[in-house]
């Protein structure tokens, strides 16, 4: 008769000859090295694919004067020596590879911290690119539609009024229209940060604008952005949807829209989504304790343009080590290092994919990136795409190509995509306010010393 499973557990099992011992002892070791080597092979192969960007490579081998590239290393030294920065770290790709990397300066002047290249930075508004691309991605699910309106996500926002302007915002009037998803992610929506004359004491008195540092800065809040935003649909924006490009709250609003489209807090997003898959590993709305040495100090520049340390507040170090860590900013909360954020814009570069993974079509990375306002933006020639700033002229961004793409953060931080010489630029400060012109000449400095295409593997 049978024994049932909980009987048979308890038998007696026979004792095997030493020749089974050996075959069984052997084969349990072939098993153990061959899932070790499995094992160490799939997280080799997934390093790989998280890590797009190449090592440093001779930069004559990728269209570069070396000679002419040193000059950039002069810019950013007397940068620091004068104490117009205390310290920066660049980074240039072309191709996915190194072309110029360097760190100068200081992380902490003060307590003598040299800058180093894993340095992490505040990006401020370096954010909103990763925010624009969650949207998207969600785009592409069907789960939001650029004709959308906001209101379909936060409710406050069906009946969005705007400030009059020429009474001091005394008045306000209707919307003519709701706002929808393309407005916010074209900054096109009317919304400022609140801190215009004729609106500043209302959104103060809501806790935003002048309330809230620079009127950006939500990393002391211990509410979520979605409550910060739902009370935002209350207050009187500045002009009409669709009439004038304002810089404001609108890649904060989307970021609560990834929320609630996708039922995951906004970190988790870009991890699962983002930062994990491109493996940007230093890429954070808040410090992890175990890398508060590698966080870059903030200063500011005084009167004579020399850079003092700024102070602990809202406009200064701010809140991003020892916060509430509850309000994700899509539009201007990450920390994140030169590496990282280049291997984002590398993605971008390369239509969406990295390593084998992709995030985006390329057609949603076209459209990102072509101007969507037609002149509203800026000077003529340049134009701004669904979260970036467009040239659309030669001339027009200075030595940028037709077709290049970036923005920059607050703390004086800035990138730019160049699709037709393959280029990233990344440019990592934190200063703020910001009296360097190290920032406006470093894309210069790198087109000055590009004399030749990129020799193709």
């Amino acid at each position: 008769m049978d024994a049932g499973p909980e009987v048979r557990d308890f038998l007696p099992m026979p004792t095997p000859s030493r020749c089974t011992r050996a075959v069984l002892y052997a084969a349990t070791l072939a098993a153990t090295l061959a899932a070790t080597l499995a094992a160490t092979l799939a997280a080799t192969l997934a390093a790989t694919l998280a890590a797009p960007i190449a090592s440093a490579q001779d930069p004559a081998r990728l269209g570069f004067d070396p000679g002419r590239l040193a000059r950039l290393d002069t810019l950013m030294q007397q940068a620091v020596d004068s104490s117009a920065v205390a310290g920066a770290v660049a980074l240039v790709l072309r191709d996915g590879q190194v072309v110029y990397q360097r760190a100068v300066g200081w992380a902490d002047k003060e307590a003598k911290r040299t800058m180093t290249t894993d340095a992490i930075f505040r990006i401020a508004s370096q954010s909103k690119a990763l925010t624009s691309v969650a949207i998207m991605m969600l785009v592409e699910e069907g789960r939001i539609a650029l004709t959308d309106p906001v209101s379909r996500w936060l409710p406050s926002f069906a009946k969005t009024t705007v400030a009059n302007r020429a009474d001091t915002g005394r008045t306000v009037t209707p919307a003519r229209r709701q706002i929808r998803i393309f407005d916010l992610l074209t900054h096109t929506a009317g919304i400022s940060y609140g801190t215009d004359a004729f609106v500043a004491e209302r959104y103060r008195a809501a806790g935003l604008g002048p309330a809230a540092g620079f009127g950006w800065y939500t990393a002391d809040k211990s509410e979520t952005i979605c409550a910060s935003m739902d009370r935002l649909g209350t207050l009187p924006f500045v002009s009409q949807p669709g009439e004038a490009w304002v810089y404001g709250y609108n890649t904060d609003i989307l970021g609560c829209v990834v929320e609630r489209a996708s039922g995951l807090a906004l970190d988790e997003f870009f991890r699962r989504r983002i930062t994990g898959p491109l493996g940007m590993t230093d890429t954070d709305f808040y410090l992890p304790s175990a890398k508060r040495a590698r966080l870059a100090t903030v200063y500011r520049s005084d009167s004579d343009g020399h850079v003092v340390r700024a102070d602990t507040g809202a406009k200064g170090q701010g809140h991003y080590v020892d916060g509430p860590r509850v309000s994700f900013s899509g539009g201007a909360g990450l920390l994140s290092t030169a590496k990282d954020y280049a291997t984002f814009l590398q993605m971008l570069l390369d239509h969406g994919t990295a390593g084998g993974k992709r995030l985006l079509s390329p057609r949603s990375v076209e459209l990102m990136t072509t101007n969507q306002v037609g002149t509203l933006y800026g000077a003529p020639g340049q134009g701004f795409g669904l979260g970036f700033s467009t040239t659309d002229r030669l001339g027009a961004g200075g030595y940028n190509s037709v077709g290049t793409f970036g923005w920059g953060g607050a703390y004086a931080s800035a990138y730019q995509v160049d699709p037709a010489e393959r280029i990233v630029f990344v440019m990592m400060l934190q200063t703020i306010p910001n009296g360097s012109d190290l920032p406006r000449k470093f894309p210069t400095l790198v087109y000055q010393a590009l004399v030749a295409p990129a020799a193709r593997p």
